[in-house]
C-alpha cells in the first residue's frame, strides 16, 4: 500500500537558496496561471470572446507557452525543475476545476507569507528518492541531510515526494509503497482480534475527548504550556503591528517588508508552527491511546464543524480543537488496523438522552455540566453520558 512520511531536513544553504528559489518561481508560474484565466474569463464575460473560442487555458497549453515564450524572456524560471514547475500549474488547474464543480472557492493568488507552495518530483531515475538513516537523495537538490534518523524507511520503494518550507525550516514528504504491518495488526486485517466490545467517544471543548469506559483527555489548550505560548503570540504580533503603524507614519510602503519586519514575521510564524505541532503530538497521542486497546469498535458523533464556527463566542475553541483533523486521523489508523468507525448522525440526542432510562432531556443547557434525569433523577456527568449513549446507539454509518 501507499503510505505518505514527513520529516525535517537540514540542507545546507546552497540547498536552501535553490529550494526558496525554487518554491519563488512555481508560486511565480501558479499566478500567473490564474491571472491569464482571469484574463480570459473577463473578456469572455465582455463578450469580447466568442462562445465557440477556447476561453480557459489547460496546464499543458500554459506550459508550452512557459517553455517557448516566457522562459525565453525570463530565463530565471530555467532555475526551477520542469516537473516542479508543471506540477505548480497542474495544481492551479485543480483548483479551476474544483471551482467549476461546486467543490471549493474561486482560485485566489498564493502568498510569499504563506508557505503553501511544495515542490514536486517524481521518480524518473533509479538514484532518485534513495533513502538511507542520515540522508536522502532528492531530485535536482542531489543528497540532503535529515534531521531524524531513521524514521523514513530505508530501501522502501518511494513513488514521489515533495519539499516544502514553512517558517523557516524545511520538510520532506515522500510517498512509499511498504507493506503496511501495524504492532496491532502483525498480519492482515482479518487477524485483528479486539479485546473489548466498543468505544463510544464524545468530543467535546471541555476535554478533547471522553470514552465510554471512563477516559477524560484534557484539552491541551488549557495546559500552561500553549497558554504561555499563546500569550508570547499575542505579543510579537502586536509587535509586528507596531512596526507596520511606524512604517506607515514615516511615510513608507507596507507593501513591501523591511528587514526588521521579515524576522518579526518569522518569529510570530514560528509560534504558530510551534502551537500548531504541540496539538497535532496531543491528537496522535489520544488515538494512539484509544486504538491501543484494541475495541471491536469505535463510535464517533458526526460533528458539524463548520456550524459550530459560525458561533463567535466557541469559533477560537473549536478551531484550536482540530475537530476533522482528529476524525481523519481516527478513520485512518482504524482502517489500517481494522477497527470498525461507526458516524453517528448529528442530530442524535446523546448529551440529552438518559443512559439509565432513555429519557430525553430536551431543555439540558450548555453550562449544565452534569445531567440530572428528570425521570429516574439518575446523575452523571454529561459527557461520560454523552459516550455511553453513543458506545450503544443503533443508527449509524461505517465510516
Amino acid at each position: 500500500m501507499l503510505k505518505s512520511f514527513k520529516t525535517e531536513l537540514r540542507p545546507t544553504e546552497a540547498q536552501k537558496d535553490k529550494i526558496r528559489r525554487s518554491i519563488g518561481i512555481c508560486r511565480f508560474l501558479y499566478n500567473q496561471y490564474v491571472a491569464e484565466n482571469i484574463r480570459l474569463y473577463r473578456m469572455y464575460q465582455r463578450g469580447l470572446l466568442d462562445t465557440r473560442q477556447k476561453h480557459f487555458v489547460t496546464a499543458n497549453t500554459f506550459d508550452k507557452y512557459v517553455n517557448h515564450v516566457l522562459k525565453i524572456r525570463l530565463p530565471w524560471i530555467d532555475q526551477c525543475g520542469s516537473k516542479a514547475r508543471k506540477k505548480s500549474l497542474v495544481n492551479a488547474e485543480n483548483a479551476f476545476w474544483k471551482f467549476f464543480h461546486g467543490e471549493a472557492r474561486f482560485p485566489r493568488f498564493k502568498r510569499k507569507s504563506r508557505g503553501d507552495v511544495k515542490l514536486y518530483f517524481p521518480k524518473n531515475n533509479k538514484g532518485d528518492w534513495r533513502i538511507w538513516r542520515h540522508k536522502i537523495m532528492i531530485p535536482t537538490l542531489k543528497q540532503v541531510r535529515l534531521k531524524e534518523y531513521g524514521y523514513l524507511p530505508q530501501g522502501a520503494q518511494v513513488v514521489s515526494g515533495t519539499v516544502s518550507c514553512v517558517a523557516g525550516r524545511y520538510y520532506v514528504s515522500v510517498t512509499a509503497e511498504i507493506d503496511e504491518r501495524s504492532r496491532y495488526n502483525k498480519d492482515c486485517e482479518a487477524s485483528y482480534q479486539p479485546s473489548m466490545d466498543g468505544i463510544g467517544i464524545d468530543l467535546g471543548i471541555k476535554s478533547l475527548a471522553v470514552t465510554s469506559d471512563g477516559k477524560v483527555f484534557q484539552n491541551i489548550n488549557k495546559s500552561p504550556r500553549v497558554r504561555a505560548l499563546e500569550r508570547k503570540l499575542r505579543r510579537e504580533q502586536r509587535r509586528l503591528s507596531r512596526k507596520y503603524t511606524i512604517r506607515k507614519k514615516k511615510g513608507g510602503s507596507t507593501a513591501t517588508a523591511s528587514a526588521n519586519i521579515a524576522k518579526k514575521k518569522l518569529t510570530v510564524q514560528k509560534l504558530h508552527q510551534r502551537l500548531a505541532r504541540i496539538r497535532e503530538n496531543h491528537e496522535n497521542q489520544v488515538i494512539h491511546e484509544i486504538v491501543k486497546q484494541k475495541p471491536r469498535f469505535v463510535t464517533v458523533e458526526d460533528l458539524n464543524v463548520k456550524g459550530m464556527m459560525k458561533n463567535r463566542h466557541l469559533a477560537k475553541a473549536v478551531a484550536q480543537e482540530r475537530f476533522n483533523s482528529f476524525l481523519q486521523k481516527l478513520q485512518g489508523k482504524a482502517c489500517v488496523i481494522g477497527i470498525e468507525l461507526r458516524m453517528v448522525d448529528r442530530f442524535y440526542p446523546s448529551s440529552k438522552r438518559c443512559h439509565n432510562c432513555g429519557h430525553i432531556h430536551s431543555d439540558l443547557k450548555l453550562s449544565e455540566r452534569t445531567y440530572h434525569c428528570p425521570s429516574c433523577g439518575a446523575e452523571i456527568d454529561r459527557d461520560y453520558n454523552a459516550a455511553l449513549n453513543l458506545r450503544d446507539a443503533n443508527e449509524y454509518r461505517i465510516a
